[in-house]
Order: C-alpha cells, then sequence, then structure tokens
C-alpha cells in the first residue's frame, strides 16, 4: 500500500453551540493543521500514486474557502456543532469528491485544532467503493 501525505496550515474561527463548553461558546479562532494522507495500492505509468499539483490545488482551493471564516456561517455547519469531528468529516468528503485519481483507494484527514488535538476522517475512494 501506498501513501501519500500533503499538509497545510490555517486559521479559522467558531463558535460551540448545544452544550456549555466555557471560552468555547463564544467565537474563537484556531490555528489548523490538515494533514491529508492518500493511499492506493498500484501507481500510473509516472511511478506516480497521483499527480500533487493537482492534490495540491484541490487542497489550496478548500483550505482558502475555510480561511479566517467563521465556520458556524458556513451552509455545510447548518444546523452542526462545528466540531473539530464534523470540520474533518467535511473536508474529507470535499477533497474526496474533488481529487480524481484512479488508484487511490483511501483518503484521510487528520485535523489538528492545537498541539495535543486532533479529529480524523477517513473516506474510501469511488474506486474502492464500486
Amino acid at each position: 500500500m501506498y501513501s501519500l501525505g500533503v499538509r497545510r496550515e490555517f486559521i479559522a474561527r467558531h463558535f460551540l453551540i448545544g452544550g456549555d463548553w466555557g471560552p468555547e461558546n463564544y467565537p474563537n479562532s484556531h490555528q489548523y493543521i490538515l494533514e491529508l494522507v492518500l493511499e492506493g495500492n498500484e501507481l500510473d505509468g509516472h511511478g506516480y500514486l497521483v499527480d500533487i499539483v493537482d492534490v495540491e490545488k484541490h487542497l489550496d482551493d478548500v483550505v482558502g474557502y475555510y480561511r479566517e471564516q467563521m465556520l458556524n456561517d458556513k451552509p455545510e455547519f447548518s444546523g452542526l456543532n462545528p466540531s473539530i469531528e464534523h470540520f474533518a468529516r467535511i473536508l474529507a468528503t470535499t477533497l474526496n469528491e474533488r481529487i480524481k485519481a484512479p488508484n487511490i483507494t483511501g483518503l484521510k484527514v487528520v485535523l489538528w485544532e492545537h498541539a495535543s488535538a486532533w479529529a480524523a476522517y477517513t473516506v474510501k475512494s469511488r474506486k474502492s467503493q464500486v
């Protein structure tokens, strides 16, 4: 199994809802670190699992959409507590829809909220779901 990872850092804002979360109930920002890991069993004719330039373009587009934004105001968070777990899932499913490499069998997002806390979400690619 091959794995390829790409990482981005960005700041986004949120406030938690539906409970007494102390300071997290009020607007605050986090320095997120998004680690994207793509997996597959085969390389293409060039010896690549996936074109990293294409992956970086999609990753930069997705991160750019959230950079310096209030997560609570984004439609994908409507009715959801903007927890790190929900955010990791939203990022993973969005990136899985955008990255179209035929030999990718898995995609995982690990989202760090700070140095000692992260959440992850894994998606099986379309190829492995066929």
